[in-house]
């Protein structure tokens, strides 16, 4: 499979909902640099460390959360969010379809409650997927196609 995906995750709690670490956080970019001969490479970006990327390369096995299949000469993707995370969404988009020389960024927030019981901050994610079926340079410019599913996070 002919694939290349950067999935950006940015994470923060109420204390970036407002002034400026919000500033800051919106400040974080939906695609960086890829490296050279990245599958996938994963981005984590967290308010506990002042919102600095950190990166990782995995194998396109290793992409968790997203279905691929190819068919008849294109690709399906879909996004499949995390069970945890809020809010839960009545409605899916449905999988996009890709011809080679395309590239997807999908979008999904969520928001996470503490599982200690112990009063602890919501947490908030932003997860960008950035994904190109066959030659595409990276992730600048604007997607061929893109799907933005984020609900009210309260």
């Amino acid at each position: 499979m002919d694939v290349v995906a950067q999935r950006a995750r940015t994470t923060w709690t109420k204390r970036s909902r407002g002034g400026p670490a919000a500033a800051t956080r919106n400040r974080v970019p939906v695609a960086f640099p890829l490296p050279d001969g990245a599958v996938v490479h994963e981005v984590h970006v967290d308010e506990s460390t002042g919102f600095v990327p950190r990166f990782e390369r995995r194998t396109l096995d290793e992409l968790d959360g997203v279905r691929l299949r190819e068919t008849d000469g294109g690709l399906s993707a879909l996004v499949i969010p995390s069970p945890w995370g809020m809010p839960q969404r009545k409605w899916r988009p449905p999988p996009v379809r890709l011809e080679p020389g395309e590239w997807l960024r999908w979008q999904v927030n969520l928001r996470f409650g503490a599982t200690c019981g112990c009063g602890s901050d919501w947490t908030y994610r932003l997860e960008t997927l950035n994904l190109a079926y066959g030659a595409v340079p990276g992730f600048t410019g604007t997607p061929t196609r893109t799907v933005a599913e984020r609900g009210d996070l309260r």
